[in-house]
């Protein structure tokens, strides 16, 4: 009997492995960036995402002090390297986000100020996989990243020379 129930559990889990790669090998899954995931995809990105950030995202504070000199850098890295993708002070999307699967958060408008410095960091560091978010830990210094990150954390309580510098961050609208 028990023998019956392992081959059984056994022959069940094959079944499905063969399932699933079936599945994927005749193109049943969407590859396509402007199709809808499905909701097992949806799930398992978004479920491991969290659970990696709060695994490996540096703890604590950001190691750098919220001020102009800081928040001013950290404006000029993300108009060269993320505005193209997470909008200007306009929030209004460019082509290339409006084409990327997922769709980055305009952050002027979806803003990010309430996830933790260490979380922003992580995600700027290491990237966010399947999405068209880059690493840009081997092109950024720890510095320009942490920099970013203020900049992200504080962009609704900007100095007033931040805030000069952010709105004339010039914006990629989309035709």
């Amino acid at each position: 009997m028990a023998k019956t129930f392992l081959a059984g559990i056994v022959f069940t889990l094959l079944a499905g492995l063969v399932g699933a790669v079936i599945f994927v090998e005749e193109g049943w899954m969407p590859a396509n960036a402007d199709s809808p995931p499905p909701a097992l995809e949806r799930w398992a990105a978004h479920t491991s995402l969290r659970a990696t950030i709060r695994r490996e995202a540096p703890k604590g504070p950001n190691p750098l002090a919220y001020n102009e000199q800081n928040l001013l850098a950290g404006i000029k890295v993300y108009s060269m390297n993320c505005a193209v993708c997470h909008g200007a002070a306009d929030a209004a999307p460019s082509n290339i986000a409006l084409g990327l699967y997922q769709r980055p958060p305009q952050l002027a408008k979806d803003g990010v100020e309430d996830d933790s410095d260490g979380a922003t960091y992580w995600k700027v560091r290491h990237g966010i996989r399947m999405t068209g978010m880059p690493a840009f830990g081997g092109t950024l210094t720890d510095q320009q990243i942490w920099q970013v990150a203020l900049f992200v954390k504080h962009m609704d309580s900007l100095t007033p020379a931040a805030l000069k510098a952010w709105r004339e961050v010039p914006s990629v609208k989309a035709l």
